[in-house]
């Protein structure tokens, strides 16, 4: 079970940041009515407050570097946790902002997940 954990939330996570960097209008297919984003402290819940909150981040054009990501089988049958760190680089700022993001992947049909629960800090120091 840990190796295919392993093998979804890499898969993921080259989708979501392909996605969140080239097309992040998107992004609102991976999440559901009952998705809840934590976005640096602040609490978004459903598939438009979400998309909203993403689509009108101050910055257009992005590129995320991925340094680690952590996956394991969560209680949820089937689910996934995916731990991310990594660095955002904006246009036109000269140095990366360091970023930590958890994923709550649940299962639908087909072996397609969504996105339950989305936490996302900038780490600063």
């Amino acid at each position: 079970m840990e190796e295919q954990a392993e093998m979804v939330g890499r898969a993921f996570v080259d989708h979501y940041y392909q996605l969140f960097d080239n097309d992040r209008a998107s992004l609102c297919s991976l999440y559901q009515p009952t998705s809840i984003l934590t976005f640096e402290g602040q609490i978004i819940q459903g598939v438009d407050d979400i998309s909203r909150k993403l689509n009108q981040l101050p910055f257009d054009q992005c590129h995320h570097l991925i340094s680690t990501i952590d996956s394991q089988p969560s209680a949820f049958a089937g689910g996934i946790i995916v731990f991310v760190s990594g660095s955002l680089q904006l246009q036109g700022e000269d140095h990366p902002l360091r970023f930590s993001q958890m994923f709550h992947l649940i299962p639908k049909l087909q072996g397609a997940f969504f996105v339950q629960n989305d936490i996302f800090r900038l780490n600063y120091g």
